[in-house]
């Protein structure tokens, strides 16, 4: 896969990330990009910052909570703070898996801790 690179301003999302642990910088991802949905091994950079961060990027609508948006959504390693309103650039390195539905937010949950494991291996 060609790394891409997709920059913007960090929007506020309906928070369920958080809620779920893995709390998440949102981007409305422009009409043109072509990248195939799921879920990414990323690296992050703040505007403003020198340091690059480790991510979990996902390229989709949410299906398994009723999104109708596509957006990329990126779950930093290692941040603490917030990012709304804060331009940031989120490389997507290597398609991990596809999006797909999960029947309950648990399983949802126990998936990210599996594709975080994964990624941290990496």
């Amino acid at each position: 896969m060609e790394q891409v690179e997709i920059c913007g301003v960090v929007e506020p999302g309906r928070q369920l990330g958080r809620a779920l642990g893995f709390p998440t910088a949102n981007l409305a991802l422009p009409a043109e990009c072509q990248v195939l949905d799921g879920v990414y091994r990323s690296e992050v950079t703040i505007e403003g910052e020198a340091h690059c961060y480790r991510a979990m990027s996902n390229v989709g609508c949410n299906p398994s909570v009723g999104g109708a948006e596509r957006r990329l959504e990126s779950h930093l390693f290692d941040f603490e703070g917030e990012l709304y309103g804060r331009r940031i650039c989120v490389r997507l390195l290597e398609r991990i898996r596809e999006e797909r539905h999960f029947d309950s937010l648990e399983a949802l949950q126990a998936q990210l801790e599996r594709d975080k494991k994964e990624l941290l291996k990496l």
